[in-house]
């Protein structure tokens, strides 16, 4: 979950470390409740401008300033940096949907509920097929000026649903900005009177969920095509799914089901141009024997500091 708070800083004045109630976030008890909030990113910001920035934080404890339990971008920096000689690179698709007035943006509000089946509205144009491009503008816009690596933008499969993708970046570079496009795409969202959900199953029923599906590569797959195979033996080995999808998002049973393109979350299988796979390996890469892997498994709602850990391990480990 993310939250924020405003700090006035005199001109050229570093943020530095500063602090909350964690009682009030679940992360700590009312009789000791202050955490620390320590930066780990920054941009300028967009929304304010005017030399104003966005400073992301970690959150430390207060007394011995380690990392707080619930802080899972510490536990990748120590993996990011054992694997830093195998240049580990991720895309992630960030799916999400918006709501307003308790349904998906653009469903009938009269009559009956649900809108035209599924077909027309993946990277459709037009009135009928689209709601809320003009925020999806705004939040590219926004990502841009804050020099964030956002690389696209397209409508998704159900009515309302949209993707942005951010990368392709080092493993805390993509972490950091993907929460930093959340932060924003939430904020603009705000001010159209909207709310951007990442559930990863947002309606029950014959509609798509949404998920953020990682594209991941090393100096080694960039290059051959056997490590490309070695990294999907390697997702698929004896305990390493189950591993995975505990941390691949919130609800993924009620996502991955075997419809609406996902394996169900029982199978492992990968396979070229497979979107009804585990794991995809792209056309193109089959035929130019050499590129990155897709992982279709990870929900909209992942961490992707937990995601990055886990496929820089599993992967970088398997090609050590």
């Amino acid at each position: 979950m993310l939250r924020s708070k405003t700090k006035i800083l005199a001109d050229n004045q570093d943020p530095g470390i500063w602090g909350f109630d964690g009682s009030s976030t679940n992360q700590a008890e009312g009789s000791n409740s202050d955490c620390v909030l320590k930066p780990a990113f920054v941009c300028p910001d967009p929304l304010r401008r005017g030399g104003d920035i966005l400073v992301m934080c970690e959150v430390l404890l207060p007394d011995s300033l380690e990392p707080h339990p619930t802080n899972k971008r510490a536990q990748l920096v120590p993996i990011a940096e054992k694997y830093a000689d195998q240049e580990p690179m991720f895309g992630i698709e960030q799916e999400y949907t918006f709501f307003s007035e308790g349904r998906p943006l653009g469903w009938p509000n009269e009559g009956y509920y649900y809108p035209a089946p599924q077909g027309p509205y993946y990277c459709g144009v037009g009135a009928v097929e689209i709601a809320g491009r003009d925020i999806v503008e705004a939040h590219t816009d926004a990502c841009l000026d804050a020099g964030l690596g956002i690389s696209g933008t397209n409508a998704e499969v159900m009515l309302g649903q949209w993707e942005f993708q951010v990368g392709p970046l080092g493993p805390l570079e993509v972490s950091d900005q993907l929460w930093m496009a959340r932060y924003l795409l939430y904020r603009v969202a705000e001010t159209f009177g909207v709310n951007a959900s990442i559930s990863a199953k947002p309606i029950k029923g014959d509609w798509n969920g949404a998920g953020a599906h990682t594209n991941f590569s090393t100096k080694a797959m960039r290059e051959s095509y056997d490590p490309i195979i070695a990294a999907c033996e390697a997702m698929g080995a004896p305990g390493k799914v189950e591993e995975h999808l505990e941390g691949y998002g919130h609800g993924f049973e009620d996502r991955l089901t075997g419809l609406h393109e996902t394996a169900h979350y029982s199978q492992f299988r990968y396979g070229v141009s497979d979107r009804g796979a585990s794991i995809r390996i792209p056309w193109q890469v089959a035929q130019d024997g050499k590129g990155y892997i897709e992982d279709r498994r990870p929900n909209a709602n992942i961490d992707p500091y937990v995601v990055a850990r886990l496929m820089v391990n599993t992967i970088c480990s398997a090609l050590a």
